[in-house]
């Protein structure tokens, strides 16, 4: 059973930084694209990065480039999204997910999620 358990979030500072981590089990790591959405109140699921080992690229959404970083640690089969510069549009629920080989708008697993809420 594929599972994404996602921890880090809570309430900081506009300025501020959080590191999300996600513990991904069920699955081979290195087979699946791993990554993030984000869905802040009234707003659709927005895709934030994802990162594809078996085809060898990362994904960032424009609102969070150059503040947001994927990384990954294979012996740990975990993901992490360190969020630098943080604004309050940051503001959402953060999910994990992870797809068989590719980053794709429709990602086949989900984490619970974990909220993050920029402070102004």
């Amino acid at each position: 059973e594929v599972q994404l358990v996602e921890s880090g979030g809570g309430l900081v500072q506009a300025g501020g930084s959080l590191r999300l981590s996600c513990a991904a089990s069920g699955f081979t790591f290195d087979d699946y694209a791993i990554g993030w959405f984000r869905q802040a109140p009234g707003k659709e699921r927005e895709a934030v990065s994802c990162v594809s080992s078996h085809v060898g690229n990362t994904h960032y959404a424009d609102s969070v480039k150059g503040r947001f970083t994927i990384s990954t640690d294979d012996a740990k089969n975990t993901v992490y999204l360190q969020m630098n510069s943080l604004k309050p549009e940051d503001t959402a629920v953060y999910y994990c997910v992870a797809h068989l080989y590719y980053c794709s708008d429709n990602m086949a697993y989900w984490g619970k999620g974990t909220l993050v809420t920029v402070s102004s």
